[in-house]
């Protein structure tokens, strides 16, 4: 396939995702690669394919002493340049390719092999200042285009369908909206109804959100959404994730940070607000999933510029990519 946005940088993991010794595979933009962290915390990445027999490395397994990873057919080991690992050391050469990785605050990014044409992003490392890791949540692969998803995050109008029995949003107004290239911010102000015992005894993390609270989002086109609020009890951070699996695959993920007012409640209402988050995302994917093929608006709802904002980006890139082959 022909790649999605080619020059961006796409954050396709976090070392959290990454167990010590593991191989996890990913795709991007049609392309698979195995991606594995030593006990040191270094992290390295190879296409998927064993040169030998094309045997999914993922499959393998990697070998601590050497930090190598071994195909799952014949025991052959890579080193993290791809350099055939045998009798006790390595080739010159390498004969696996290696996917060059820019790792940021446990933040993994790669071009996907291509000229970059933008920076990697700095918002997650200026947001998450004095707040705590708390985990992923909502890691999915979701069938549907990269665009869909992208403006989803962008479309304010869809919180009271989509996330109404979670969260119950009766209204959303929008106070303000900055733009400047590849960043955007919005500051939103939400209002909820009340949420009944048991969906509070369903999910716990319901008790930290108020009636009334104001939301910060901010974008750094095309990869990253991120969602900043403040209330008596917590600030929480999301930074909700897209990279291109395919033309037609989109994998998402959100980094949740923290800070409790009250540490009591870290230990408490861990689970319960990264059960919330992967809701939301569950939520997103089966409205994304139901689309029927995309067609004209015959109806227009307050503050869709900034959808169309956000589409304006991607059909620019896109138009430059074809230019420029």
């Amino acid at each position: 396939m022909n790649p999605i946005l080619p020059g961006a940088p796409w954050l396709i993991a976090h070392k959290s995702m990454l167990a010590a010794n593991k191989p996890l595979k990913i795709t991007l933009n049609g392309h698979d690669y195995v991606l594995w962290q030593n006990q040191k915390g270094e992290v390295f990445a190879l296409d998927n394919v064993c040169p030998h027999m094309q045997a999914p490395l993922s499959d393998g397994w990697i070998c601590k002493d050497r930090n190598t990873i071994a195909c799952p057919f014949h025991a052959l080991e890579f080193d993290g340049e791809g350099r055939l690992y045998r009798e006790g050391k390595t080739n010159g050469h390498a004969i696996a390719k290696p996917l060059e990785l820019i790792v940021v605050d446990d933040c993994i990014w790669t071009y996907g092999g291509l000229k970059p044409k933008i920076p990697v992003p700095n918002l997650i490392s200026k947001l998450k200042t004095g707040l705590n890791f708390l985990g992923v949540a909502g890691i999915k692969s979701i069938k549907g285009s990269f665009l869909d998803n992208l403006l989803i995050n962008y479309d304010y109008n869809h919180q009271n369908g989509t996330h109404r029995e979670l969260f119950k949003i009766k209204a959303n107004h929008i106070v303000s909206f900055e733009r400047d290239g590849y960043w955007a911010r919005v500051i939103q102000e939400l209002y909820r109804d009340d949420n009944t015992l048991s969906e509070i005894l369903s999910n716990p993390a319901l008790t930290i959100a108020p009636k009334m609270y104001k939301g910060t989002l901010e974008y750094a086109f095309p990869s990253l959404t991120t969602f900043q609020t403040q209330t008596p009890a917590v600030e929480l951070l999301q930074t909700h994730v897209l990279y291109p699996e395919t033309e037609n695959s989109t994998k998402t993920f959100v980094l949740v940070y923290t800070k409790m007012k009250f540490p009591v409640l870290n230990l408490l209402l861990k689970n319960s607000v990264l059960k919330a988050v992967a809701t939301v995302v569950e939520q997103d994917t089966t409205a994304i999933e139901n689309l029927y093929p995309r067609d004209k608006a015959k109806i227009r709802l307050p503050h869709e510029e900034i959808m169309f904002y956000a589409e304006s980006l991607y059909r620019d890139w896109e138009m430059a990519s074809v230019t420029n082959v």
